[in-house]
This record gives C-alpha cells, sequence and structure tokens, in this order.
C-alpha cells in the first residue's frame, strides 16, 4: 500500500452512500429469479471447501446502533424451538450436498449468540458437527460475544467444540453513550469477560468499536481505546456508525442531534489510526487492525487477505453454508439468502425444504468485477496481468470507462494506475468503498435520492 499523509479535510469530501462490498454482486441484487431449483444445483456442484455461518438472532433487547437481523425475545422457550429448526435445516443439507468436504472456518453470529446457554451451544455445536464431520485441523473458529451475556459454562462449551477465536462487542466504554445506545457494560464486566477467554487459552480475541455514536466526543473515545489497549485484545474493528433509520426502526429511538458532527468523527478517527498504530497495531482492510504477529496481518503482507460476509478472512476459495434465519451463503457461481421471516422460515422447514428465500447466479461479467473489487477491498492493489489471465481479456480495454472515473482520484493521490495496475494509498484505502465503486456495474440503476446504502465516510 503506498503511503503519503492523510489529509482529512480532502477525505470528508468523498462521503456519498455506497455498498460495503462484503460480496458482489450486493445483496440488493438477489431476486426470487434465482429459484430454489437453481440454488440447489448450485449447492451440489461446488467442490470448494466449506466455510460455515450460524445466525442465531435472538436478543433479549434491543442495542439501537445495531444494524444486524435480530429478533427480541425474553422466552427461554424461543431458542429451543429454534435449535429445532436448525436440526431440520442440517438434515435436508445433508441431502443436499456433500457435507463431507472439509470446514475450514465456522462462525457464529447473531443477534447475540451468548444469549444461548452453554447446554443450548453444546447441541448447537454437536449438531453441526454431524452434520459437517470434516474439520480441518487449523480450521478458524469463532463466535460473537456479548460480554452481558457470557459465563464459565459457556466458555467451556466454546472451549470443547475447538472455538480459537472470540469477537467481543464493546462499541464504546463511555457511560453516557452506552445509555443513549441502550447497552450498559461497564469495563469491569468485560475485563472479566476477557480475562474467562485468556483463561481458556483463546489467542485470538477482536474488539468491535464504533465511531460517530450519540455523545461521541475525541476526548470520550480516546479513554474508550486508552481502556481497550489495557485489556490487550489482538484484532481491532473499528466501524463507522451507519445511521439508516429508515432500515432500522430501533435506529429511531436515536436523538440525531447528539451524533458527532462529520468533522468530530474524522478527528476521532485519525486519532484512532495514530494511536493504535504507535501501539503496536497495524491498519488491515478498510476498518480493521492487528497486531504483527496475526495472520490477517500476514495474509495483507502476501496479498491473500479474503473478504466475505463476516469482514475480512484468512481463507478464500471456500464455499459459505448459510445457516439459520437471513444467513448468506455463496459459491464461485452464486449467492443463497434464507428467508428474513422467522414464521417463513420455520413454514419452509415444516414442509421438509431448504429456508431459501431469494438469491443469484453470477455471469462471467459478474465473476470478473467480484475479482477486481474484492481484490481491491482486500489487498489495496490489482495487477492487471493476474485479471487478464485469469479471464483471458484486456484489462484496460475492458475496464476503459472505470479507469477514466479513477483519474481524479488519481489525481489526488488516492491511487496510483500504470501500466502494471492499480494501487492504493494510505489515505485512498479508508475511502477503498469509493475506489472500487467506479467497477460496479448495478450502481448505475440507483439515483442518488434512493436510501439503499450508508454513506462511505
Amino acid at each position: 500500500m503506498q503511503s503519503n499523509k492523510i489529509d482529512f479535510k480532502q477525505f470528508a469530501t468523498y462521503s456519498k452512500p455506497g455498498p460495503r462490498y462484503t460480496s458482489y454482486p450486493t445483496a440488493v441484487e438477489f431476486s426470487e429469479k434465482y429459484t430454489l431449483d437453481l440454488y440447489l444445483q448450485d449447492l451440489k456442484a461446488d467442490t470448494s471447501p466449506l466455510s460455515l455461518y450460524v445466525h442465531l438472532p435472538f436478543c433479549r433487547s434491543a442495542c439501537y446502533f445495531c444494524g444486524c437481523n435480530v429478533v427480541y425475545t425474553s422466552k427461554e422457550e424461543n431458542k429451543k424451538i429454534y435449535l429445532e429448526y436448525l436440526k431440520k435445516e442440517l438434515e435436508l443439507l445433508k441431502n443436499a450436498m456433500d457435507t463431507n468436504k472439509p470446514v475450514y472456518q465456522l462462525h457464529f453470529g447473531g443477534g447475540t449468540p451468548t444469549f444461548f446457554n452453554a447446554e443450548e451451544l453444546g447441541v448447537l455445536v454437536d449438531l453441526l458437527k454431524d452434520a459437517f464431520p470434516n474439520f480441518g485441523q487449523n480450521a478458524e473458529i469463532a463466535c460473537e460475544i456479548d460480554p452481558r451475556f457470557f459465563e464459565l459454562s459457556q466458555m467451556e462449551v466454546l472451549k470443547k467444540g475447538g472455538f480459537n477465536r472470540l469477537s467481543f462487542g464493546i462499541q464504546d466504554f463511555d457511560a453516557k453513550v452506552q445509555e443513549a445506545i441502550h447497552r450498559i457494560q461497564p469495563f469491569t464486566l468485560v475485563q472479566k469477560a476477557i480475562q474467562l477467554a485468556r483463561d481458556y487459552g483463546i489467542t485470538s480475541i477482536n474488539f468491535d468499536l464504533i465511531y460517530g455514536l450519540p455523545y461521541q466526543s475525541l476526548e470520550t473515545f480516546k479513554k474508550t481505546l486508552e481502556s481497550c489497549l489495557l485489556l490487550n485484545p489482538d484484532r481491532f474493528a473499528v466501524f463507522n456508525y451507519a445511521h439508516v433509520p429508515w432500515i432500522k426502526k430501533t435506529m429511531r429511538k436515536i436523538d440525531e442531534t447528539t451524533l458527532p458532527h462529520p468533522e468530530e468523527k474524522l478527528r476521532i478517527l485519525e486519532w484512532t489510526m495514530d494511536y493504535l498504530l504507535k501501539n503496536g497495531y497495524q491498519m488491515i482492510g478498510m476498518d480493521h487492525f492487528a497486531k504483527p504477529d496475526d495472520e490477517l496481518f500476514k495474509s495483507i503482507q502476501k496479498g491473500q487477505l479474503q473478504r466475505n460476509f463476516q469482514g475480512y478472512s484468512t481463507q478464500g476459495g471456500t464455499q459459505t453454508i448459510g445457516i439459520g434465519l437471513t444467513s448468506i451463503g455463496g459459491g464461485k457461481d452464486y449467492y443463497a439468502q434464507n428467508y428474513k421471516d422467522l414464521t417463513q422460515y420455520q413454514e419452509a422447514l415444516d414442509n421438509h425444504r431448504l429456508p431459501f428465500a431469494k438469491g443469484i447466479r453470477l455471469s462471467n461479467e459478474d465473476k470478473i468485477r467480484k475479482a477486481v473489487i474484492m481484490q481491491l477491498m482486500s489487498n489495496f492493489k490489482l495487477d492487471f496481468s493476474t485479471i487478464n489471465q485469469q479471464f483471458a481479456f484486456d484489462f484496460k480495454e475492458h475496464f476503459k470507462e472505470a479507469l477514466e472515473e479513477l483519474k481524479p482520484l488519481e489525481e489526488e493521490g488516492l491511487v496510483e494506475i500504470n501500466a502494471k495496475g492499480i494501487w492504493v494509498s494510505e489515505t485512498g484505502a479508508l475511502l477503498i468503498r469509493n475506489i472500487v465503486m467506479p467497477f460496479d456495474a448495478y450502481l448505475k440503476n440507483f439515483n442518488t435520492n434512493q436510501k439503499v446504502f450508508s454513506k462511505t465516510i
């Protein structure tokens, strides 16, 4: 990645709506034109090793900043019923595909995975390993953790199940911010949860932080980061809060007048980057930081970092199987998403049908553009000859219009384009969504007034 002094005033001028590119084509392009029959064909045809994502949607109460697909409940029986439906889904998958392929990744997301108690988590792990028996020796097995719902018995089950990576939702330690986002978790509670994970040998711990939340300022966020470093996580994911109340009703509970101004957000981001770099972390992707001995950092050094629906990963070339409500999976030729509505999800399984709702089969053009966008999003550089060989075409001719669109960004020093490829500068890495958008063939279908994507800044 080319380096230059970051000009944050220049940076602010590029804020506009755009995808986060956890997939290409993005999820807004999924449709019912891609049918269950097509999905079943693609599911079976893909011979790649497996990456499993299990969505556990339940939360006891709403965190107002959250953009995830969740179901709020306090009823314990709802979790047990959900496990029964996951069992049905796994049985159908066993008949629909080769589940004996090696598993390189497993990720529990939510919702609040640790809202499920130890016994329930144990049942789920057993169900998964029965359905997918061939876990690789070095498989990445991860779970998202809410420190408010995390205890010894759960950690014991996760350890026994082979989990080796935990991601803790921190967001912010400031009491006023926590109150405004409806998520109270004092430092001492989080400290206890982290110590529990370390006591059980978890050597890869990630912290999720969000900047742009109500009542945040540079001074309050400094204290949050200083507190985080006392707990010594191995990775940070520092996200820009995406305020999309037209999509997530709970966000309407946030008083927009309390959100920090863009200038303050940029001051927070600038200080965060500088602080983490000075304290031994390296920037990975557009919003991640990791210690130099972390696998993510090693992957980006080799130009092998990958991007998927769970963020950045060291595991490429896998077929992702989305399991559970609203889960998204995908392979070489397709993306597929389960029903978002719990009733529809259950009805499909009651009728012995996978809870598939919609998706997309990738055209050759989609595959070309996916390769370009994901390479730039992950590794901040693109070698023309590699893409030319992979797809047997002339990159510069094929993407003549996109390269022309990038010229103003090149003049600003955000990218460098020469005969061999594209290199992204340090400032450009923060604007990587803007840089890859010219390669997105679907964006022309949206006008600037449509509320579809969050802003890039």
